[in-house]
């Protein structure tokens, strides 16, 4: 449904406003404006069921604009490529007025998502911010945790940042040891998924634990345990690659029907 093609030579379709990572209602109760002229503060964005999408940028949203995840919580999966990509995209025009390498204001490309430095000929591109998140499991039970910042009662994957020259696979093995004292046996990849909040790649991975002790860190980790597939705390939204991580191990194991 979406196409990455930027519609550099439109001159008008649909729009999606946005603005502190909240995006407006549009038409047909969906998050996309009705096709109307284009101008030149707008960013060309995509293809949208073959229609020309731009994003405009707003300094202020209005009081009915729901947040982003709101968004993603409410519409079709479909849906997903469009938001995270508006919400990557707005971030990386905010964050890339001025040239990072010599402070001189930088000016917008038409045929890339590029933004170009006429003084030092430094080019910012769109941040994609590489993380590992990961389900460890022991036999049939999973491990999840609570991060202080999850709302009450919600327990999810493990899941952080991938160091410089370190490879996803030695990430896994390192947050988990870090965060809960687990070391892991084998590792596999699942998938990953684009995490617009604001510009993380979430490299998804089941992980199996060599036991079962968990010595939590206590900063980035407010509790962890051990769950039964058949008695489970609350979980993340549908739309998360963690969410899905736990739902493709609760079918292997029998948990869900």
């Amino acid at each position: 449904m979406l196409r990455r093609e930027l519609p550099s030579e439109a001159t008008a379709g649909r729009v999606i406003r946005l603005a502190r990572g909240r995006i407006a209602p549009g038409i047909d109760d969906g998050p996309l404006q009705a096709v109307q002229p284009w101008h030149a503060r707008l960013q060309p964005l995509c293809w949208w069921q073959e229609e020309p999408v731009a994003l405009s940028l707003e300094e202020q949203p209005g009081e009915d604009w729901p947040e982003a995840r709101e968004w993603l919580a409410r519409l079709p999966e479909s849906w997903y490529a469009l938001v995270a990509t508006s919400l990557q995209v707005a971030a990386w025009l905010q964050n890339h007025r001025f040239c990072g390498r010599c402070g001189t204001p930088t000016s917008r490309l038409d045929a890339e998502f590029a933004m170009h430095c006429e003084a030092c000929g430094h080019r910012t591109y769109p941040r994609n911010s590489p993380c590992i998140i990961t389900l460890v499991t022991h036999g049939e039970s999973l491990l999840l945790a609570r991060s202080p910042r999850h709302p009450p009662g919600r327990y999810s994957t493990l899941a952080g940042f991938i160091e410089p020259g370190e490879a996803a696979e030695e990430a896994v093995r390192r947050e988990v040891f870090e965060e809960v004292g687990l070391a892991v046996g084998r590792v596999n990849y699942y998938k990953s998924q684009p995490w617009p909040f604001p510009h993380s790649l979430m490299l998804g991975f089941f992980a199996e634990a060599a036991s079962r002790r968990i010595r939590i860190d206590g900063v980035e980790i407010a509790d962890a345990a051990w769950f039964s597939p058949r008695r489970l705390p609350q979980l993340p939204p549908l739309y998360s690659i963690s969410r899905a991580l736990i739902e493709t191990h609760l079918k292997e194991v029998g948990g869900r029907g």
